[in-house]
Parts: C-alpha cells; structure tokens; sequence
C-alpha cells in the first residue's frame, strides 16, 4: 500500500544517544500562537518539520524535561531540549538481490514481488530490501520526497506478494503518484480466508487508525477513538469459490492505507489466512483433509497482488500486468479444493 504522511510521523526515527547532538534552547518570552515543531524548524532549519515531528512524538524534544506535543506553544522560561541524530546516509546502498520483473521500458517497470522483503530501508545503513535491490538493478529511479525510496511508488506489505509497479524517472513518479491520489489505478488482489464469506460481493467502508497499544498493528477503532487518529479505508470484494471452511476471494481497495485489506477482511470477522498478526492462522493439508503433512501451506498471509490497471505515465496509454499466483497459495487452492472433492 502507499505510505502516507500520517505513516511517516509513525516510524520511529533511529537514536543513538551517543551519536546524537543535544541542542538546549531557552525560551525568552510566551510565543503567542507559535506551535513547537514550527518555532524548532525555525531555529533548527536542517531539521525538517517532518523529522521534528516525528522526533516529538518519540519523546527526543523535551521541555521543562518533560516530553510533549508538536502543537505545544512555548511559554516564557520554558527550557527545550532536543535529542539530534546525525545525518543519515542520503543513497541506498546497491545489492545484487534477484528481481522478477513482469515489465519495463525507459520511464517504468514492475515487478512480482517475493514474500519476505520490506519494500524500502527505515534507516540508510539498512540493507536487503526491494529499494536497494532496485539501486543494483536499475541504471536510474526517481528521486521522490524520500531519498530511501527511489523509484517506489507504492508498497506491499512484506509477506505480501505481486505486482509493484516502480518509476524510473521523476515526471513518471508524479504522474504515477497522481493517479493513485485521484484513485483511477485499479487493483485487485487474491486472498484466502477463514470462513464462508455471506455475501457474493460486498463494500467495506471503516475508517483506519494505528492500533493505540501494538507497535505496528492497525485497527477499525470503536465509537470512543478520535475520528481525527483514523482515515478513510474502502475496500470491495468479491467471492471467487466458497470451500468447507475457507473462502477465495479477489478485492479491490479503492484507498491505499497500511495493512488495509488485512485489517478490513478481519474487522468483518474473515481475517486472512496465515495472518496471525490480524487474526489468521496457519492450516495444513492435516487440518484441511484430516491426512498428510502438519507443516503450513502457507507460512505468512495468504494475499497475493494478481493485478493492477492504469495509464502509462508518459505514453498515456492503459496497461494492465499481472503476476502469476505464487506456488504456496496455489497449493492451499488446490488442497482445499481437493478437500472438496472437485476436479
């Protein structure tokens, strides 16, 4: 899924304390109506609002030694104290990791995801992931607005697996970038789940937050979560088969949020299979036939990218790729439908 800038303010930013600079500021009278995170970019211009933001919110600002919030307005006496980490790295480091790519020409290309990769580095020194793989593979990539994602221009989860499609140039990126903003990029994903879903086809609209307690979980809040921690999430399905106990199902999100198909088909009560994180769990030829192997089909969530559709960024014409269904998928399709005792 594409992150967001509210899923930027989340990622922690690294601290070493030992590396890190510590910059006191003495505030000498009430700043009426200036928030915090714009009074320290003014002060501290190398530092991005963003960085300080996010720097806030962990707890590295302090005033009065008391951590706060970015909105905070300093009043007269007020000590701030700010926890600086050093410049990262601003290149990703190039690594020979194998790509399967479905399609290129001079401005893009796409590619089948594998599970088990993060799409881009939290930090530069991070290495093994698909951005610095990219880096190795592609003589150019856009530059974006973060220099640990060149080319990248919207995501997949890492045991996600599919179609990820990659700029190669900047007037590619934006292009892209703006038809995922005005939602005209269609996509559909292959998933299995738990259950016998109830209606053919159906339309999920539930706003997501970031789950208040578990560190990198997501969530359909209750009535008390403040509308303003959650964003708009739609997502359609449709049935594809209906097994003893499992579904195959497509589904197409029409908002890009983080885990969104993951926590969506859950919040309904038909969570992924092999996605503990949300509820899933792992199945086997045993559980399903009642013989054969205890070892899991599927050893992450059972959710494929089978198919994107839009306008090629430069040639304005419709593409659509496709990346096969991956071979432990198929099998836990074929195992249930064997179950079944179709042909």
């Amino acid at each position: 899924m594409e992150e967001t800038a509210d899923d930027i303010l989340q990622r922690p930013v690294p601290l070493d304390e030992d590396e890190c600079d510590r910059v006191k500021l003495r505030i000498r009278r009430r700043l009426v109506g200036r928030r915090l995170d714009k009074y320290l970019h003014s002060r501290l211009p190398r530092l991005s609002r963003t960085l300080i933001q996010r720097l806030i919110k962990q707890g590295a600002v302090t005033v009065n030694g008391r951590p706060t919030k970015p909105s905070h307005e300093p009043d007269g006496g007020d000590q701030i104290e700010v926890l600086i980490p050093p410049p990262e790295p601003t290149e990703i480091i190039p690594e020979p990791i194998e790509l399967n790519v479905i399609y290129e020409d001079r401005f893009i290309l796409a590619i089948n995801k594998q599970p088990g990769i993060i799409c881009h580095p939290a930090k530069g020194s991070q290495t093994g992931t698909l951005a610095n793989a990219l880096a190795y593979y592609a003589e150019s990539l856009s530059h974006g607005a973060d220099p640990f994602r060149p080319g990248i221009v919207h995501r997949l989860d890492k045991n996600t697996t599919g179609v990820m499609l990659v700029a190669k140039t900047d007037e590619a990126h934006w292009r892209l970038a703006l038809q995922f903003e005005k939602r005209t990029v269609e996509k559909t994903y292959v998933g299995v789940v738990h259950g016998r879903l109830e209606f053919d086809e159906d339309l999920i609209s539930a706003p997501i937050g970031v789950h208040p307690t578990i560190r990198d979980r997501y969530m359909v809040p209750g009535a008390r979560y403040r509308q303003a921690l959650t964003k708009e999430a739609v997502t359609r399905y449709q049935v594809v088969h209906r097994f003893a106990g499992h579904t195959l199902v497509h589904m197409h999100p029409k908002t890009g949020r983080t885990h969104q198909l993951r926590v969506h088909m859950s919040y309904i009560g038909y969570p992924m299979v092999g996605d503990k994180f949300y509820g899933g769990q792992m199945v086997s030829e045993r559980s399903i036939t009642g013989t054969g192997s205890d070892e899991p089909i599927v050893d992450r969530q059972a959710l494929h990218a089978r198919r994107i559709k839009f306008v090629h960024p430069i040639h304005e014409k419709p593409v659509t790729l496709e990346a096969p269904i991956p071979a432990d998928i198929q099998r836990l399709i074929d195992v249930l439908t064997g179950a079944d005792g179709q042909p």
